[in-house]
């Protein structure tokens, strides 16, 4: 659905009702994993899970995935414990060869300072250049993740997310690609910013929208 914050408290409501529970909780960071800081979004909101998966971010953008956990959990898995596990691509040496350089880069905590400066600035942007031709929208944005509903009202979950007007962003989308901006071509997708996104290219991409939300505007 986009990139949709949890409500304050939630995860850490969910930590709690797991533990008392005695059941395990997962995290799923496959796109926010290194992306929102390099210890995910379990950093970011101070949540420790008890599984963790990943994606291909630990392969410098190559196919791979990846798990983790505690040693009590982890110490289950084979050749140390009874679970089963394996992969075709487990091990893959270019993989691992590219995802642990990427993994060095990203202990420069001035990446992240980067990625937050220029993904203000592009949401900031987008916001103010809807608002002057008169468009409803919400930018949603988490680190470097950002998502644009084009409805009003704050978005925080897949209903409120699932009242975005569709036809008028597939005319933005459209009216993006003619000023040649290439965004995730659906509503409910989010989209990165990343390091090869000068400031340039933002004020471009930001330019760009004044004029799609322009023609959009009816």
């Amino acid at each position: 659905m986009g990139c949709v914050p949890p409500e304050q408290g939630y995860l850490k409501a969910v930590r709690e009702l797991t533990s008392g529970n005695g059941a395990l909780l997962v995290f799923d960071e496959v796109m926010t994993g290194f992306r929102v800081a390099r210890g995910g979004a379990q950093q970011l909101y101070g949540v420790m899970p008890d599984i963790t998966t990943l994606g291909k971010i630990i392969g410098g953008g190559l196919p791979v995935g990846a798990y983790g956990g505690s040693r009590e959990l982890m110490n289950n898995i084979a050749p140390a414990g009874p679970i089963y596990q394996a992969g075709t691509l487990s091990g893959n040496p270019l993989s691992m060869t590219a995802g642990l350089l990427t993994l060095r880069r990203l202990r420069d905590p001035s990446i992240y300072e980067r990625l937050e400066r220029a993904s203000a600035s592009l949401s900031n942007g987008l916001s103010a250049a809807a608002e002057d031709a008169g468009l409803e929208t919400v930018i949603n944005r988490v680190g470097s993740m950002w998502t644009s509903f084009f409805t009003k009202g704050a978005v925080k979950d897949w209903t409120t997310a699932n009242k975005s007007d569709r036809k008028l962003f597939g005319e933005f989308f459209h009216a993006m690609l003619e000023q040649g901006v290439y965004l995730a071509p659906s509503q409910f997708e989010a989209g990165f910013v990343s390091l090869a996104h000068s400031d340039e290219i933002i004020d471009r991409t930001v330019s760009a929208a004044r004029k799609a939300f322009d023609s959009i505007k009816g």
